[in-house]
């Protein structure tokens, strides 16, 4: 199925109808104005369901709590936005945009940044089935910068490094401006 495919959109839980989509839509875009007002820890799906003029009922039937929410919006930003285009014959050069592309998806919303990390620590199945997804899809991205046959060492570091980085970040220790020129720092340094 293809990303603009208007009749059915795949969801954590279930493949979706187009009105179905258009709900988790809202819920989403919801979610995000909720987290700029409230926090993570003060939002609920009762709240968010509100802003998005839903049912709560509806808005538990696509998410199983918020963290799952939150992780869905994460999965959406990083599934819908592409790899940084660079034709660069160095594939250090690819590594660092991708990294830094990955790691500034969400840089610019710091109530939503935080939840992001903290959604993807839960342990809510729905949230781990999204954390595999991600995970598979930056080790796709880390891969495809390295070229042809990478060593699987040196993709799973750069997956930690990340990883690491983005904790970091999520802890408070530094934005995620900064956090993205470490991450390219400590990639350079990595992959000499």
């Amino acid at each position: 199925m293809s990303r603009g495919d208007s009749k059915t959109v795949e969801a954590t839980r279930r493949r979706l109808t187009g009105k179905q989509a258009d709900t988790v839509e809202k819920l989403t875009r919801a979610a995000v104005e909720v987290l700029s007002r409230e926090g993570f820890a003060g939002m609920t799906i009762r709240m968010v369901a509100t802003a998005a003029g839903v049912g709560t009922a509806t808005a538990y039937t696509y998410f199983s709590s918020k963290e799952h929410l939150v992780a869905e919006i994460f999965w959406r930003r990083l599934r819908n936005t592409d790899s940084p285009a660079s034709d660069d014959a160095d594939p250090t050069v690819r590594v660092v945009a991708e990294l830094r592309s990955i790691a500034l998806l969400v840089a610019d919303e710091q109530e939503l940044s935080g939840a992001v990390n903290s959604a993807l620590l839960g342990r809510d199945p729905d949230v781990e089935h999204l954390r595999v997804r991600i995970g598979a899809e930056i080790r796709k991205r880390i891969s495809r910068a390295l070229g042809e046959d990478p060593d699987p060492e040196v993709v799973e570091s750069l997956e930690l490094l990340y990883a690491g980085a983005l904790v970091r970040a999520g802890m408070g220790y530094e934005s995620y401006s900064d956090i993205a020129d470490r991450l390219e720092r400590s990639a350079l340094l990595l992959l000499k």
